[in-house]
């Protein structure tokens, strides 16, 4: 370390992060509107925001990613010019994505290496790599089988590799973004021990995270971001959930979800050993039995990937039955009887893909045309192939009034509207149509805290309308808090099914992970 990173006591300076009026804008978009943001050395620094509120653009700024209009940066007491991710890496910064950057068939010591070998001798920067690893994974608690595929790894394992890499490289501030979204809660409690020794070797951690129950848990402070402004820094332990999302929308919101106990009735939907192969012929779904009650939501719960993708796709018709028989609203379905997307709708049941872009809307086409997606047929709306325009964008208005969609202009492409907006134009769609069942992918994905709050109350007034709601979420908290009843999958089967007031975390998280536990069906 220089002298110019140095206080004037001879110490390592206070902030290992400084950004001073940091400006980005993307075309008529202020993305970050002079931004100001100090992390203290050593320290866990939270940084949470809605969707478009430029938490994203902020620290890719930081990574070199993208490069400020304007504003400065310090790093470690020293002003830096950051114009790419080397430069980024060269001032000690690592980044954790999202979605994992590892090459899956190379070995986890392959994957951290690459790029930094030590010679041109692979085994030798091979051998070295190892050492050098062997002394990291001790000193911060991040063991991992270094000769194992990555693919071959758990999720929560590949994350370590990730880890690793950014301290391979001499990383003393680790950016995470959205870390624990593929993790299972016991895995997750296993990266913030992680966090907790980085934390007290003195590495600096930026977390970037919409879960605030996880703020609260694992970070020293916290800032708030809020349409491209810095509106508040907190100190972790002064502040609460409820004020941080009030902060973030700016206004009140309700947590929270209020809601009275189902009255189930008869049996709506019943599947009965139901499997499927995929394209490969590996198998997705394993003998699936399950039945679906009016008047109740049914959660399911798993780590992305475990075959609920797979299950909502049988059930809405979209891929065909190969295994086993659905019994709808008492009409059989095999692969023998086969069924599709719109006779599936005839009989009552609605679909709400986990994928709108790719599934629940056209984003060229129009919010109004996007609104009567696979009911066009509605006599409301015109005749036969000749639909009235003026009927539809006043159907949609109607819809869009209902539900909050902002800005309520039916003649607006799909694409201009956030995630949240689009999100309540496919339920409002689905919604308006009265079903008798409704199966939901991922209901909150990519909304806002504002949005979330919105999207629960509706499912459940239209639970206790009648209707049966199957709801597939990443989300536990989303699950533990919607749900009557939970069935978790792992691994393509479903491992258990539990009434809500007997779950918790920790059940679920054992579940999730195919660990036998004692509970077995609430059907």
């Amino acid at each position: 370390m220089t002298e110019m990173n140095k206080t004037e006591n001879g110490g390592h300076p206070p902030f290992s992060i400084k950004l001073d009026n940091i400006c980005k804008r993307f075309g008529a978009v202020q993305a970050n509107d002079n931004v100001q943001l100090s992390v203290r050395r050593g320290h866990i620094h939270g940084i949470v925001g809605e969707n478009g509120a430029g938490k994203s653009t902020l620290v890719s700024i930081l990574y070199g990613f993208y490069k400020a209009d304007s504003g400065t940066m310090e790093i470690n007491g020293a002003e830096v010019d950051i114009r790419s991710s080397s430069d980024a890496i060269a001032c000690g910064i690592g980044m954790v994505h999202q979605h994992f950057m590892l090459v899956p068939n190379f070995t986890a010591l392959e994957n951290v290496i690459l790029g930094y070998e030590k010679d041109k001798n692979l085994k030798t920067s091979l051998a070295a790599g190892r050492d050098k690893l062997q002394e990291l994974a001790s000193r911060y608690g991040l063991e991992v089988p270094l000769d194992i595929p990555v693919e071959d790894l758990p999720v929560g394992l590949q994350q370590r590799v990730e880890i690793l890499k950014t301290l391979y490289r001499g990383a003393d501030i680790l950016i995470l973004d959205e870390p624990t979204g593929v993790l299972t809660p016991q895995e997750t409690d296993q990266l913030f021990e992680i966090l907790k020794t980085l934390r007290a070797q003195g590495v600096t951690i930026l977390l970037i995270t919409h879960k605030l129950k996880e703020i609260m848990a694992i970070t020293d402070d916290v800032s708030v971001m809020r349409t491209g402004q810095m509106v508040a820094h907190r100190t972790t332990s002064d502040t609460s959930p409820t004020e941080l999302a009030n902060l973030m929308v700016g206004r009140s919101v309700l947590l929270e979800l209020e809601k009275k106990p189902a009255k189930t009735g008869a049996v709506v939907l019943s599947a009965k050993g139901l499997g499927y192969h995929d394209e490969s012929g590996a198998p997705r779904l394993k003998d699936i039995n399950f039945n679906l009650h009016a008047g109740e939501i049914l959660g399911v719960a798993g780590v992305s990937g475990n075959g609920q993708s797979e299950l909502l796709s049988l059930l809405s018709a979209i891929i065909p039955l190969q295994q086993g028989t659905l019994e709808v609203l008492g009409e059989v379905i095999s692969s023998e009887a086969p069924s599709d997307p719109a006779a599936m709708r005839r009989k009552g049941l609605a679909h709400v893909p986990e994928d709108r872009h790719a599934m629940g809307m056209v984003l060229p086409f129009t919010a109004a045309e996007s609104a009567i997606l696979g009911y066009e047929d509605d006599p409301a709306l015109g005749r036969g192939f000749w639909l009235s325009p003026s009927k539809i964008a006043s159907y949609c208005k109607g819809l869009m009034e209902k539900f909050d969609v902002r800005p309520s202009a039916p003649t607006l492409k799909s694409n201009l509207f956030s995630g949240g907006n689009q999100q309540k134009i496919v339920l409002a769609r689905e919604i308006s149509k009265q079903p008798d069942i409704l199966i939901v992918g991922q209901p909150t994905r990519g909304v806002d805290i504002g949005a979330i709050e919105f999207i629960h109350k509706q499912l459940v007034a239209l639970r206790d309308k009648g209707c049966a709601i199957l709801v597939v979420s990443v989300e536990l908290d989303e699950i533990l808090s919607l749900s009557d009843r939970i069935m978790v999958m792992n691994n393509g089967e479903i491992v258990g099914t539990l009434n809500s007031e007997d779950a918790n975390e920790t059940k679920l998280g054992l579940m999730m992970a195919g660990i036998e536990t004692d509970e077995r069906s609430a059907s």
